[in-house]
C-alpha cells in the first residue's frame, strides 16, 4: 500500500492522531477508575472516524480512483519503484 500513498493524506491523519488522543485519555481513566472521562476518551475515538469522514468527503481524503490507477499502472510493467503517488 505505500507505493499507492494509502493513509497519507490530512484526513487520515488527522482521524488518526484525534483517535490516537482518545485511547491515551480513556486508557489513563480507565486505570484511574472514572468511568466518565474513559466514555468521554472514547467519544473521542469515535470523534476522530467523523472528522476524518468529513475531511475525506470535503476533498482532504485520497480520491476513489487512486488504488485503480496505481494497479493498471502495476499492470502495465512498471515496478512498484517507479510508481510514485
Amino acid at each position: 500500500m505505500a507505493g499507492s500513498s494509502h493513509g497519507h493524506t490530512p484526513a487520515a491523519w488527522t482521524g488518526v492522531i484525534i483517535s490516537f488522543i482518545g485511547f491515551c485519555v480513556a486508557g489513563t481513566f480507565m486505570v484511574a477508575a472514572q468511568p466518565v472521562g474513559f466514555w468521554a476518551g472514547m467519544a473521542l475515538v469515535l470523534g476522530g472516524g467523523v472528522v476524518g469522514g468529513i475531511m475525506k468527503m470535503m476533498g482532504m481524503g485520497q480520491p476513489k480512483d487512486a488504488h485503480e490507477a496505481f494497479q493498471a499502472r502495476l499492470e502495465a510493467g512498471r515496478k512498484p519503484a517507479d510508481v510514485q503517488g
